[in-house]
């Protein structure tokens, strides 16, 4: 996923179901969530899909090949045009007294299992 002029831009790798979907109804929900902060946001908006005809299509997908770095084929791009844009914010935040975000990163790290890479100097 990318943030370009027009969007927000997805990858089409694996989605036809998706696609379709949003062929018959653009309107969309995506959310975005920091599994470790337990924060994000939720896009609420339109989404247009283009595919490898379009024109604008290589422009589009140059950012997210170079996040995936090629590894995977984008069959096609999900442009999302927000026209709301909300907070989500664990409970936790209001409903446990003390907890911070570095609390939450290390609850998370305890749950999922990740132990921090070592930096040898």
């Amino acid at each position: 996923c990318a943030h370009g002029r027009e969007g927000v831009l997805i990858a089409n790798i694996a989605s036809p179901t998706s696609v379709r979907n949003l062929r018959t109804n653009p309107r969309v929900c995506v959310s975005f969530v920091d599994v470790f902060v337990q924060r994000g946001y939720k896009l609420v908006g339109d989404a247009e899909v283009v595919s490898p005809a379009d024109a604008r299509f290589a422009s589009l997908q140059a950012p997210l090949a170079e996040i995936t770095g090629g590894v995977f084929p984008i069959r096609g791009v999900i442009v999302v045009r927000a026209t709301a844009v909300e907070p989500i914010v664990a409970p936790s935040y209001r409903l446990i007294a003390g907890t911070t975000e570095q609390s939450q990163i290390d609850a998370a790290m305890r749950t999922y299992g990740v132990v921090r890479a070592r930096r040898d100097a």
